[in-house]
């Protein structure tokens, strides 16, 4: 009878050696498919990343470009302004002529009065 027993231990040991072996194996696909899961994530999440930091590294170099220009017109606006500012004359003659000087070029303009009803 001991043999019997014996026997029905080693094959419950035996039995549960190979549950244990299938759970441990179970466990360790289970964490690799985990550490498969984790990994696809973290690139996805990587390449949305660089995708916005591009994105918006090339809006901020389209406004420091927009910005240039715009200075770049506002100077010019200014340069404009200074020299038809600067050189410009004006002379009301004996007939009621203006006469505007604008960088050495000379406009008449014949004043008008208004039309009396």
């Amino acid at each position: 009878m001991s043999m019997r027993i014996k026997a029905v231990v080693d094959r419950f040991v035996e039995e549960l050696k190979e549950a244990l072996d299938a759970d441990i194996q179970d466990r360790i696909m289970k964490e690799r498919e985990m550490q498969s899961y984790i990994q696809e994530r973290e690139r996805e999440v990587s390449e949305r990343e660089a995708a916005w930091k591009a994105e918006l590294s090339r809006r901020e170099a389209e406004i420091a470009r927009q910005e240039a220009r715009l200075k770049t017109e506002k100077e010019n606006l200014e340069k404009e302004k200074s020299v038809l500012m600067g050189t410009a004359s004006n002379q009301v003659n004996q007939d009621g002529a203006l006469e505007i000087t604008v960088s050495g070029e000379k406009y008449r303009c014949l004043r008008f009065a208004k039309a009396k009803k």
